[in-house]
């Protein structure tokens, strides 16, 4: 390994936690939003950066679809812990909605909040038909709409229509992809960009090369700034989190089906459920992800920082037992520090 990909160690780099609020086979939103604020106050004892959360809809296993009001309910019931989007889609709103939106929770939460923005759906097409009044939208004009959300940050731009509270607040913003169209972007304007390497692991590399290499220096940040996103299921041995794992395999296997649902108790065998192909297209999405005793979470933790050379990890933990997915982050916290 050259001495390039072997620079960074894992105590270099801050930890950051994306929670999709998964709501259990039997359980109810109401049950998710109350772990999601319980895992919220353990993490920032336990040191995290950032706590984001995701916009999604018309899927019945997550609880966050109304982003920005989790958002507030997480940072009003934490101290200090960032808190903010990963991603919102900004197709899917108004950037003037948007910016007093996260306008207001800087307001309530002064240097708090970070605004993550996507430029997919974050649900099927009939749904974003649902979501968009103007149904031609369809993310080709992210660069526009994002300029327009950005201006209206913006205290010395001459709008006519102003966001408040919004104009003049700092509230980062960050890019988010999953291919390359978000790394470019993010690196022509010099703004943070976030790769979802938890489902799309094929094009990690490739983004993160694209976002460095098209970077240029901005008023926001001098050098890129790269966060990458990484399934990480940690337990007391391999055993236990393999076993703990066939949870996010069956929302995998869901996903690929077109039938996405609640998450899953963990099953004996995995292979049982699924045909072979299943299982091949299973192992590409999971390619990346960290499963786990604490001694292999660690190595791999660290081959894929090697592999990456990310300025910090945002962690993705579907555990269907909210004590187990504590117990996960808590190790990871341990390894890190």
């Amino acid at each position: 390994m050259n001495q390039e990909k072997s620079s960074k160690r894992l105590s270099d780099i801050p930890y950051s936690v994306l929670d999709l609020s998964p709501i259990i086979e039997g359980g109810t939103p109401a049950d998710s939003l109350r772990n999601t604020l319980d895992l919220a106050r353990h993490v920032e004892k336990w040191g995290y950066n950032r706590y984001w959360l995701a916009e999604h809809h018309n899927m019945p296993g997550i609880a966050s679809s109304a982003t920005s009001v989790v958002i507030g309910h997480v940072a009003a019931g934490t101290t200090s812990i960032r808190v903010g989007s990963g991603g919102i889609m900004l197709p899917n709103h108004s950037p003037l909605i948007i910016a007093e939106q996260f306008g207001t929770l800087e307001s309530l939460f002064p240097g708090r909040i970070d605004l993550g923005l996507g430029r997919a759906p974050g649900t099927d097409q009939l749904t974003a038909h649902a979501l968009r009044r103007d149904r031609r939208s369809d993310g080709n004009d992210f660069p526009e709409q994002l300029g327009e959300l950005r201006a209206y940050f913006n205290r010395s731009g001459k709008n006519y229509v102003k966001a408040i509270p919004g104009e003049g607040l700092d509230v980062p913003i960050w890019l988010l992809g999953s291919s390359g169209f978000s790394a470019q972007l993010a690196g022509q304007i010099g703004l943070p960009f976030s790769f979802a390497s938890h489902f799309s692991p094929e094009y990690t590399k490739p983004a993160l090369a694209l976002y460095r290499s098209k970077f240029k220096p901005s008023d926001v940040l001098e050098e890129p700034y790269a966060m990458v996103g990484v399934n990480v299921i940690a337990a007391e041995t391999d055993e236990e989190a393999n076993w703990l794992s066939t949870s996010m395999q069956q929302q995998f296997l869901a996903l690929i089906r077109n039938n996405p649902g609640k998450l899953q108790p963990p099953v004996e065998n995995i292979n049982a459920l699924c045909s072979d192909y299943e299982k091949s297209l299973l192992a590409g999405r999971l390619s990346t992800s960290i499963v786990g005793s604490p001694k292999t979470v660690k190595e791999k933790l660290q081959a894929f920082l090697d592999e990456t050379q990310a300025d910090e990890m945002i962690i993705n933990s579907q555990i269907f037992d909210h004590q187990a997915r504590l117990r996960s982050y808590e190790i990871v916290s341990e390894i890190v520090k």
